[in-house]
């Protein structure tokens, strides 16, 4: 049986992987036209700031992929015949008995005049990193438009070589389809106060401008018709799914390709995983689509399990997700929505005078724990994960705050702080348990 990968991201490379480890004997191939070796996306950021190399971002050595005999392809797939099971490729063409779609997804852009000047580039691909690198000695002052967490990423890059960089983001706060206004309003004060980025709320870009050369000259301001001066433009708008060669097929696709919960398309023997994929049903508390790293590995995994023989329906568990605004790092458990539903309570504490913050949500009746987002406080993953599978009341969770926080132990705990708030808000007396986390979840296990 020859399996074929289109991809080789973190959902294509893990199903090659545990592929492999389910059938020592199953043909497989990987394909990708951005990079021969599979490398950490996420790691792009830290090699323009000098803290990593190039080389790093490969957790394999290119030794790996012979030795388990997953042969790489670094060509890009032009067309694909699903009657035949056939791939052409630029150079070559390749047959399949099961075929896995893996592309990830790309840049938006939204018909901006000049998008496609030089001096325009989204942060997505190594080819992205190459060509910022290339010209970056000739930025002084850059414009990043989006502001999401590729956008936020961007400018700390940016910041980081000394560019001036304005921060166009069309929001009256900072994400906020994701964060209540409160954490936005937190992240935007340390953006501007302790880093000094242009941040530009509530505007949209009009047009990118060329200069006499042809590249990217100027932004213009479409609410107030300023020009500013750039010789950068990142465009970090959000992605989308990276299908554009296999629509008009008789692949269903809406915004993603559509797959069962068994990640099946519509297509025989066609598999589709990671950012370019849509399910047609998502799991409770889960979106359709969600183009995050873990996803991508679960997937991966999970599907190479029933292309293997034994059919295993994707079930990710809650909701969770990292990430880092520039200094201050932010996680979050379960479903935190921007704006509460009506049937749902929340609490939100912030340190007065240091960017740390939490925001837990409930359900208004019950007490039923839904959510958490934590700010500059690290707190640890199979607690909250338990939680919400468990169904356990807010109460219980504010309890344990402190035992479940993770920080060394030379950082200051801010736990009893919080609790005395949410005390003081809903009039209640909780205590902190002096147990461990493990002990936590042995207990909780026991109530459930």
């Amino acid at each position: 049986m020859h399996i074929v990968i289109i991809g080789n991201g973190i959902a294509g490379i893990t199903a090659a992987r545990h592929l492999r480890k389910r059938d020592s004997d199953v043909e497989l191939t990987v394909i990708s036209k951005e990079s021969k070796y599979f490398f950490s996306r996420t790691a792009l950021m830290y090699v323009y700031m000098g803290h990593m190399k190039q080389e790093h971002t490969q957790p394999y050595e290119n030794w790996f992929w012979e030795k388990n005999r997953i042969n790489l392809v670094h060509d890009e797939v032009v067309d694909v015949d699903f009657k035949a099971q056939a791939l052409k490729l630029k150079n070559s063409d390749i047959v399949y008995d099961n075929l896995i779609i893996a592309t990830g997804s790309k840049p938006n852009k939204f018909g901006w005049p000049g998008q496609d000047l030089p001096g325009v580039r989204g942060l997505y691909s190594l080819q992205d990193l190459e060509y910022l690198e290339s010209i970056s000695d000739t930025i002084s002052s850059a414009a990043v438009v989006g502001g999401g967490l590729i956008g936020i990423e961007l400018v700390e890059m940016l910041l980081s070589r000394g560019k001036k960089v304005h921060f166009i983001v069309r929001d009256k706060s900072f994400w906020s389809n994701v964060l209540s206004e409160e954490e936005g309003r937190m992240l935007e004060e340390h953006m501007v106060k302790d880093h000094h980025v242009d941040l530009r709320l509530g505007q949209n870009l009009e047009e990118i401008i060329p200069g006499k050369n042809g590249s990217a000259a100027f932004v213009k301001i479409k609410e107030t018709g300023e020009k500013l001066p750039v010789e950068f433009v990142g465009l970090t708008a959000g992605v989308s799914a990276n299908i554009g060669f296999l629509k008009g097929r008789e692949l269903e696709i809406d915004k993603g390709i559509l797959v069962d919960e068994y990640l099946r398309t519509n297509v025989k023997n066609v598999y589709a995983i990671g950012d370019c994929c849509q399910l047609r049903e998502a799991p409770a508390g889960r979106r359709s689509i969600e183009q995050v790293w873990y996803v991508g590995r679960m997937m991966g995994e999970t599907l190479a399990k029933t292309v293997s023989g034994k059919a295993t329906a994707y079930n990710p568990g809650p909701w969770f997700n990292s990430a880092k605004f520039m200094d201050i790092e932010y996680q979050t458990y379960g479903n935190v929505p921007a704006k509460l539903e009506e049937h749902q309570e929340e609490f939100f504490w912030r340190h007065p005078k240091e960017y740390l913050a939490i925001r837990v949500v409930f359900e208004r009746e019950t007490e039923q724990f839904v959510g958490i987002n934590t700010f500059g406080i690290r707190m640890r993953h199979h607690f909250f994960d338990h939680c919400l599978r468990e169904g356990v009341e807010v109460d219980t969770v504010m309890a344990q705050l402190r035992d479940v926080n993770f920080d060394p132990e030379f950082y200051k705990s801010y736990e009893e702080e919080i609790l005395r708030a949410y005390n003081a808000k809903f009039l209640k007396h909780i205590k902190p348990k002096k147990r461990s986390w493990q002990r936590i979840l042995s207990v909780l296990s026991k109530q459930a």
